[in-house]
């Protein structure tokens, strides 16, 4: 059974939907309302799931969505793309190149297979490579590119300085097992310092409910017990998937996900042989282990 959305209006105008319970396939998303036109930031996984999102907008406003920002080109945030027509989607430059080159992935070797709906690749046709300014009437909206891979290589946030809001996408995981298997932990490591600097006092992340900048602490607790876990490994000469199931994952083991334990340790084993995109992992092995970590069978999906 599927739970149902909480919308969060965080500021005057400003919206949060928040999807639980935020696991695999299952993100947030939010919008901007102005006087003639919506910025939404974010799209949904499946057909049925980014309807219910475009929903809720027509429930607050009858102005149309104009633009649409993308925080990264995974599909829990981009599939629903086509559903906002003719709304411009924005994002990086490489995110636009990474769903060209992908198109629309369902993992079906990984995960349960939710009713993705009638699904069309709508890649971004507007790209930037630092920071863009949106506007809803007079409210700034800045979106800026993380600076280098992180969670993925193409993660943007979208800042509201007025209204102190911080829309983190993916960067950010609130109750749920941060994932940085396509990204690079030292990158995340070094994007949660970059996220401080905002100032932001209220965070909707890409997963989870909404919450202040106290998160940044967790999810900073956590790349850092990935870190470490990851040195020790490879001292002793043992693999990411042997690591992980050894591990006492202490104050993480209620967080959602925690078979992302080993496509992070993956991920970070790899970046001591060289940085992302020019190392020997393999994404196969690492969604592999991941499911063996998760006593073999597909990963749990209720999008």
């Amino acid at each position: 059974m599927h739970q149902v959305a909480s919308l969060e209006e965080v500021s005057a105008g400003v919206y949060a939907y928040v999807q639980p319970d935020g696991t695999w396939w299952i993100n947030n998303a939010g919008f901007i309302v102005g006087s003639e036109s919506v910025i939404l930031i974010d799209t949904c996984s499946t057909q049925r799931r980014t309807t219910q999102l475009l929903d809720a907008v027509r429930s607050v406003t009858s102005a149309p969505v104009n633009i649409v920002v993308n925080t990264h080109h995974h599909g829990d945030h981009t599939h629903g793309n086509s559903f906002t027509a003719p709304a411009a989607i924005v994002a990086h430059r490489r995110c636009r190149e990474t769903l060209l080159a992908t198109g629309i992935n369902h993992y079906e070797a990984v995960f349960q297979q939710p009713d993705w709906g009638s699904l069309r690749l709508s890649p971004p046709v507007i790209t930037f490579e630092s920071q863009l300014d949106l506007w809803a009437d007079d409210l700034a909206v800045e979106l800026h590119y993380i600076g280098e891979p992180a969670h993925t290589t193409n993660d943007v946030v979208a800042w509201i300085p007025d209204r102190k809001v911080l829309f983190t996408g993916d960067l950010v995981f609130h109750q749920g097992t941060p994932f940085v298997v396509m990204g690079s932990l030292a990158g995340s490591r070094r994007a949660i310092d970059r996220l401080r600097e905002f100032g932001a006092e209220v965070i909707v992340p890409g997963h989870g409910p909404v919450c202040g900048p106290e998160v940044f602490d967790v999810v900073e607790r956590y790349l850092t017990f990935v870190h470490d876990t990851a040195v020790n490994a490879r001292h002793s000469g043992t693999s990411p998937l042997h690591a992980a199931q050894a591990a006492d994952l202490g104050e993480f083991a209620a967080l959602s996900d925690s078979e992302r334990l080993v496509g992070n340790l993956h991920r970070a084993m790899a970046e001591m042989d060289g940085p992302h995109g020019n190392d020997s992992m393999s994404m196969t092995q690492a969604l592999a282990d991941m499911l063996t970590f998760n006593g073999g069978g597909v990963l749990r999906c209720l999008a």
